[in-house]
């Protein structure tokens, strides 16, 4: 990661990650660990997109997803019960969308390209949302 992507990077950390990682939390109704991995996030030559990228390719979906999910009583208990660290990290996923998540140990994690398919919105909140309602 290069000091441009280093500047974007921070920018974010301390201005619209904030937003949403409270938004996240207030949804949860809990205080959960969520660990980004934002080295792995950055890619060079890329941080012109990251302000637009990081919100709709994690967090966006993240938050929908939860949203409905909690939409009810049984809902809100079954994610307090289940959910207790949220990973977010790019490794191996290049932009499949419905397969960018995985749950296991109470342990969500999304991984999935920071700057591709920024746009699938919708299908990264459906297959989260299809992944966490199956496994809680």
């Amino acid at each position: 990661m290069g000091l441009a992507e280093k500047r974007v990077v921070k920018a974010f950390q301390e201005g619209t990650y904030k937003e949403l990682e409270s938004k996240i939390l207030e949804t949860l109704g809990k205080q959960i660990e969520i660990e980004v991995n934002w080295n792995s996030l950055a890619k060079d030559g890329m941080s012109h997109l990251y302000e637009e990228a990081f919100p709709k390719v994690y967090f966006f979906p993240l938050i929908k997803a939860l949203e409905n999910i909690c939409a009810d009583d049984m809902g809100k208990e079954a994610i307090a019960e289940s959910l207790n660290k949220i990973v977010i990290e790019h490794k191996d996923n290049e932009g499949n969308t419905r397969a960018w998540s995985s749950f296991s140990g109470g342990v969500l994690t999304l991984d999935a390209a920071p700057t591709t398919n920024i746009d699938l919105v919708s299908n990264r909140a459906e297959s989260l949302q299809e992944l966490l309602e199956n496994s809680l």
